[in-house]
């Protein structure tokens, strides 16, 4: 059984006595971190929390979101944007994602759209965000994310999406749904397709990734694994991801080289994120990953 309640500005989902996660969608934002809707926090069924929320090394990274670093020059993302020869700036040209409206609330889902705003006001973007609570596994211990989203291009202009590492940043090519685990993740494990580990993944790619981390007090361990669907675009992804001095997982949009909006176009894109309570080895998420095909 999943519940959902509306509460103000966010919208939660329980299930098995859990709030699984708030979803905020208008969040009370300084406008230099690009205001924009965001899950946090994020638990497991055992009730472990396992986002991090406006951290103070980058107080623009909020639990689980819908970014983009660099969009035709426009920052989607929150904070300094990198610049080719420059570094990273302070520059006038963070937007925000406003919440529009719920075009759908049932139990376990919803479905918003969400308009991406420049710094000037000018509406890019409209995009069409589904979110649905599926395969809860009590017995397993876990519990799964899926999120889609269609991004319509209304710029009047095409638009390219891109990262540090397109402007000449290595290893830097953070762009679209991006996850920042709690403090006490970093240092953590990651486990990817093919049985390749650890930090080394940065800008490989691989059909899943798994990171797993421990809580402080508890000194419980949790894994979160993501998935990309096989007809997003750049399928399997090159994937962001740090376990030091921060642990974060991006499945890019455009890490090495652009991707591309024409006006008019809609790019579609869906998630999944497997929230389990314990340690998963390769062999636990490949039964997994069987029983619960896309």
């Amino acid at each position: 059984m999943r519940t959902l309640h509306e509460i103000g500005a966010a919208v939660t989902v329980t299930a098995h006595d859990v709030e699984l996660f708030r979803y905020t969608y208008r969040p009370d934002t300084p406008a230099f971190e690009c205001p924009t809707p965001y899950f946090h926090p994020l638990r497991t069924l055992a009730g472990e929390v396992v986002t991090g929320n406006r951290p103070h090394d980058h107080p623009w990274h909020k639990g689980l979101a819908m970014t983009a670093s660099h969009v035709s020059g426009q920052n989607f993302w929150g904070g300094v944007s990198w610049v080719t020869g420059e570094g990273y700036r302070d520059l006038p040209n963070v937007g925000t994602l406003r919440h529009r409206d719920f075009a759908t609330l049932d139990d376990g889902a919803f479905t918003e759209h969400v308009d991406w705003i420049t710094a000037a006001g000018e509406h890019w973007i409209d995009e069409t965000r589904t979110v649905t609570v599926r395969d809860i596994d009590p017995a397993g211990g876990s519990w799964t994310l899926e999120f889609g989203t269609e991004l319509r291009n209304v710029r009047g202009a095409a638009l390219e999406f891109g990262s540090p590492t397109v402007f000449g940043r290595e290893l830097a090519g953070y762009c679209g749904f991006f996850w920042r685990g709690p403090r006490s993740f970093t240092g953590g494990d990651v486990l990817a397709s093919d049985d390749r580990r650890g930090q080394a993944m940065m800008g490989e790619r691989g059909t899943w990734l798994a990171f797993t981390g421990r809580h402080d007090e508890t000194l419980a361990a949790s894994t979160l694994l993501f998935l990309d669907h096989p007809s997003n675009a750049d399928h399997p992804p090159h994937w962001f991801v740090r376990t030091e001095p921060i642990p974060v997982v991006n499945p890019s949009l455009a890490f090495f080289e652009p991707t591309e909006l024409a006006d008019g176009d809609v790019l579609r894109l869906a998630y999944r994120v497997v929230v389990a309570d314990g340690a998963w080895d390769a062999e636990r998420i490949e039964k997994h990953l069987a029983a619960h095909p896309w």
